[in-house]
């Protein structure tokens, strides 16, 4: 695997020579101040990539923008309302600009309204450090009674509607402002977020919107872009949802295996493929992470290793982003399979034998608490996650593992 580091731009409380440290060998970026639908200009993507290449004494730095985490998909294309064609048309010249610089992976996503959404972004865990949680019940909460969507306790039913209220009762109005902010905080690095009102009106305009238009719509997007990604020698490679189940009464399209398959098969083209991430898959408790990349290890174009431990049973669930070896997923046991996609591409020929790979999330520890970082972005607790998936990698790959009996 390819070890790189998701870094939000010069604004980053982790700079390129936190980056250099970390031995990490990409890096993973996005123009975030780019409206999304708009182009991505070579003058704004040729300044990034300057950007990423020099430490903060004008040093080379030795590391390259490898993969662009997002170029996002608009509402207006998922929707096909509105401005879409245009945006089609716009990300369609954003492709031949990033190609032309060099760019060849593309992780983007396709949830409606909402991103990843968590409700509370420094929830305390035992040793003392913070992490990220989605409490069901807070979300309820959220959805009954800040964002008073029509229909909302019916759909959660009467025992956690029930819950929801005595919660939302008992919390202050801080609180209840920042589950507002929290929920919808928008794409990590992004200066674009939404009131309540704007969700409300997302909202209403996917009331025709349905599970098999939502999907329609997405393999009419990949119909446009995916013939012009082959054509660079692109790769572009979808996120799944986060979390993997509905939220707010729209349908989500990407949280599964079945789901990918349909995506995958109506667009077959090695140019379209998947952004396997642990942590989004993981949780679900019907999903089966390991199994998932050896379905779809020749289309893995990128992957975003993180663990989460579920609260309870069932789902949706509530669950919080553990440490990189803890929670739900076999680590250990996902990352021999990647090996063994990666060793298989190798002997194939491919160019792109290595995936990139970046240590997604982690819990705020040591300096990270108080320093007011990106939300999930933490400077300690990833360099403790790559320290610990590097030395899994290590020892599967090293040469004394093949003379270990079977």
């Amino acid at each position: 695997m390819r070890q790189t580091w998701r870094w939000f731009g010069p604004h980053d409380l982790t700079s390129v020579d936190d980056m250099r440290q970390a031995g990490v060998e990409g890096v993973v970026s996005a123009l975030h101040h780019v409206p999304t639908g708009a182009v991505w200009t070579d003058e704004e993507i040729r300044k990034r990539q300057s950007e990423i290449s020099r430490m903060k004494d004008g040093s080379a730095s030795g590391l390259s923008w490898d993969v662009v985490e997002s170029l996002p998909v608009s509402e207006a294309i998922k929707k096909q309302k509105g401005d879409w064609r245009a945006h089609i048309a716009n990300y369609k010249v954003s492709l031949e600009n990033l190609a032309s610089a060099g760019l060849q992976t593309i992780c983007y996503n396709f949830m409606p309204v909402l991103d990843w959404t968590r409700t509370d972004l420094a929830f305390r865990v035992g040793h003392g450090g913070t992490t990220m949680r989605f409490d069901h019940i807070d979300f309820a909460a959220f959805d009954i009674h800040i964002l008073q969507r029509g229909g909302a306790a019916e759909s959660f039913g009467p025992e956690v509607t029930e819950a929801a209220g005595a919660r939302f009762a008992g919390m202050s109005e801080e609180r209840k402002q920042q589950l507002a902010a929290n929920v919808t905080a928008g794409l990590p690095g992004s200066t674009e977020s939404m009131t309540t009102q704007e969700v409300r009106q997302h909202l209403a305009e996917y009331d025709s919107i349905g599970v098999d238009a939502l999907r329609a719509n997405f393999i009419a997007f990949l119909e446009e872009v995916t013939p012009v990604a082959e054509r660079l020698g692109m790769r572009l490679c979808c996120h799944p949802d986060d979390p993997p189940f509905p939220l707010l009464g729209l349908p989500r399209i990407m949280s599964t295996a079945d789901d990918y398959a349909v995506i995958l098969d109506a667009v077959d083209s090695p140019a379209s493929g998947m952004t396997l991430c642990s942590g989004s898959l993981g949780a679900r408790p019907d999903n089966d992470i390991p199994a998932i990349m050896r379905q779809f290890a020749p289309r893995v174009h990128f992957l975003h290793l993180r663990n989460v431990t579920l609260e309870t049973p069932g789902m949706p669930a509530s669950f919080h982003e553990a440490e990189h070896l803890g929670g739900g997923t076999d680590m250990v046991a996902l990352i021999a399979e990647i090996v063994a996609e990666e060793a298989r591409r190798k002997a194939e020929g491919r160019a792109d034998h290595q995936i990139p790979m970046r240590p997604d999330h982690g819990q705020d520890i040591v300096d990270d608490l108080g320093r007011d970082g990106q939300p999930g972005y933490p400077i300690i607790g990833r360099l403790k996650g790559l320290a610990e998936l590097r030395g899994v990698m290590t020892a599967l790959t090293h040469p004394s593992m093949a003379r270990v009996p079977a």
